[in-house]
């Protein structure tokens, strides 16, 4: 009896510890586990010894099944923003948590705009709403750029002033809403409501990433597309780390201008017939090519929080270059589908040990729910008829 005694008052010592332990370690939320990005940011955490509690709005998100994520939590869909809000705050209430950190665009912006009620129970890095209003409207990111002298395509205030086409028709909010339109007849046929149409930048994407501290940067990267899906431009399926001065500059002057706090993406493309950046968007989030900036040696998840707890950080100015980082599943697939004539490039990378990707063998489950997704993904673009052209095909004229 006294042994067994001995053998349970030794466990019921290692639980103490262990609660302990868990009490003692820095706890960040981290939204929208669903997200390729997220689990970027879910492993970079962890590795570093935070416990890290995924959420989403949704049981089944990828980073749930990460080895790093140590809780998980699902909350309303932040469309339903008093109640996404609501469930935050009784979470903090009942729950200590050092830091917030939102992912995807609808949670930021949310949690940007009731910054002020957060901060009464974690910290919470983002820009505020001012600044996040200006850089989540394209029309408004647009103008502000302008004024500062930083290129942007041609826009077109009503339908007479189009003089050439394609065009492209893009949401107000958030990325991924455009549509390609080749003619008067095809734009006639569409809603162009909270749109704005610009003229088609032809070229190669670029992007430009930083870190701030209420207006001053922190740490930089920049980035060239590889492949991208859909592939008449979107979302990178593969992409490489770069330097350009020039590049680096307009991106810190627009996020400046904005007093800006936070990360954010400033999306570029170089214009093929002059040869010049033009402003596409600010990301005032993080972005999809996460993996990338880690891979070359900018840890933005970390850096975040790390400025977040600590109310600056040591800033990080340098980086690995021509570091190329691709997403296979469902990003990739997606791409070589649309395109078959990547596949000798993309079989090329996989025995590339210099190419990196989000595969990780010692933290496989988030990818077979990604391979697993991926199928359901690929279905959904046959039914619809729009693997190769989800967003239209650009004609350019002769």
């Amino acid at each position: 009896m006294d042994g067994e005694r001995g053998r349970d008052l030794g466990v019921s010592v290692q639980i103490d510890k262990l609660n302990n332990q868990v009490v003692n370690l820095q706890k960040v939320l981290i939204t929208d586990a669903g997200y390729k990005h997220t689990l970027g940011a879910v492993r970079s955490l962890g590795k570093k010894g935070f416990y890290v509690i995924a959420g989403a709005s949704g049981k089944h998100a990828q980073s749930f099944y990460s080895k790093y994520c140590n809780e998980s939590v699902i909350y309303p869909d932040p469309r339903d923003e008093r109640r996404f809000i609501d469930f935050l705050l009784e979470y903090f209430q009942k729950n200590k948590v050092d830091v917030l950190l939102p992912i995807g665009y609808l949670a930021t912006v949310v949690i940007s705009k009731h910054k002020d009620e957060l901060l009464n129970y974690t910290k919470v890095p983002v820009a505020d709403y001012l600044s996040m209003r200006i850089a989540s409207d394209k029309c408004q990111t647009m103008e502000v750029a302008r004024e500062l002298g930083i290129p942007t395509p041609k826009e077109y205030n009503s339908i007479d002033d189009i003089d050439t086409y394609p065009i492209v028709a893009k949401g107000i909010y958030e990325s991924g809403q455009i549509r390609y339109i080749n003619s008067a007849e095809e734009l006639n046929r569409i809603s162009l409501s909270n749109h704005i149409l610009q003229e088609y930048i032809p070229g190669e994407g670029f992007g430009f990433y930083a870190l701030f501290n209420k207006g001053e940067e922190r740490a930089i990267f920049m980035h060239k597309r590889l492949r991208e899906f859909p592939i008449t431009g979107g979302s990178s399926t593969a992409a490489e780390s770069t330097y350009d001065p020039e590049l680096k500059e307009l991106g810190l002057t627009l996020l400046k201008a904005l007093n800006w706090h936070g990360v954010a993406m400033v999306e570029f493309k170089k214009d093929s017939r002059d040869n010049k950046y033009k402003l596409m968007e600010i990301n005032p989030k993080f972005w999809g090519s996460l993996d990338l900036s880690i891979a070359s040696g900018v840890d933005f998840p970390y850096l975040t929080v790390m400025m977040a707890l600590n109310g600056d950080v040591q800033s990080v100015f340098g980086y690995d270059r021509n570091v190329k980082f691709r997403w296979p599943f469902p990003d990739d697939i997606q791409h070589i589908l649309a395109n078959p004539g990547s596949t000798k490039c993309i079989i090329g990378e996989i025995f590339d040990k210099k190419a990196k990707s989000n595969i990780a063998l010692d933290d496989i489950k988030p990818n077979l729910i990604q391979l697993y997704q991926t199928g359901s993904i690929i279905i959904r673009h046959i039914r619809n008829n729009d693997l190769k052209y989800p967003h239209g095909k650009p004609e350019r004229k002769a």
